[in-house]
């Protein structure tokens, strides 16, 4: 992985008690996205890291972030989950979280995911993305969704509406996970292995604006559908047979 640049935001971590502030890193898949940054990162919530994986951006994004200051941690390797993975090899907080790094999700929500995380509620939490207006969720891309949950649902048994990219667990117990698919399907992976090893999924409800700039993924049928077969093939595979933990949190 390429070694990250960048300021690293000053940052808190729990006392012995495990009573005090946790230690988070938000990781921003990044391709593009220097017009959104700015509303991003303002939004990242006091002490905690964000962690930007720049995906190959060719308007200024890396500099814009590392200005902001975001560690920038450059990808070279094409596809939305060789993003996130290397924005989780570079965590080292005792939490991660993904969010979408083109002001549609609100990274100042996710503290209350972390939060469900931490006092044992669940092991990974998934925000269930609800459009704020028309047009910010496209039809097409609203039924892949679905079928892709109801697949899972068929075969995993865990019930959710939505595979959405914001999410929170501990950092441990994600990389744990061992996850490979470096394109579309990595956020369905990473609910799927943590199904396999017995974690507890829950979901959110979190506000869904429009995004700025065009979709990479999402825009468009044929970016849509291509996420789904991804997808599909991730469900193809068979069950890990691993119990895996989840980082040290209370069963």
């Amino acid at each position: 992985m390429n070694e990250p640049h960048g300021n690293e935001q000053a940052r808190t971590h729990p006392d012995a008690s495990g009573t005090g502030p946790p230690s988070v890193d938000v990781v921003l898949p990044c391709l593009d996205e220097a017009a959104a940054l700015p509303w991003v990162m303002e939004r990242i919530p006091p002490g905690w890291r964000a962690i930007v994986v720049d995906n190959g951006s060719t308007d200024g994004s890396a500099a814009v972030a590392e200005a902001l200051g975001a560690v920038v941690v450059p990808e070279s390797r094409r596809g939305f989950g060789a993003a996130c993975h290397a924005g989780l090899s570079a965590a080292t907080a005792e939490y991660v979280c993904f969010c979408d790094c083109d002001a549609s999700l609100d990274p100042g929500l996710l503290p209350g995911m972390v939060e469900r995380v931490r006092r044992g509620e669940a092991d990974l939490v998934l925000g269930r993305r609800r459009p704020t207006r028309r047009g910010a969720w496209p039809v097409h891309a609203r039924v892949g969704n679905a079928v892709v949950a109801r697949m899972l649902r068929s075969r995993t048994g865990v019930r959710v509406s939505d595979i959405g990219p914001m999410r929170a667990a501990r950092r441990t117990g994600l990389v744990g996970l061992g996850m490979t698919d470096r394109r579309s399907g990595y956020p369905l992976e990473t609910v799927v292995r943590a199904a396999d090893a017995g974690w507890r999924v829950t979901e959110v409800d979190v506000p869904y604006r429009p995004r700025s700039g065009v979709s990479k993924v999402t825009g468009t049928w044929r970016g849509t559908w291509t996420a789904v077969r991804d997808m599909t093939s991730v469900l193809r595979e068979p069950p890990t047979g691993a119990r895996v933990g989840t980082g040290g949190g209370e069963r």
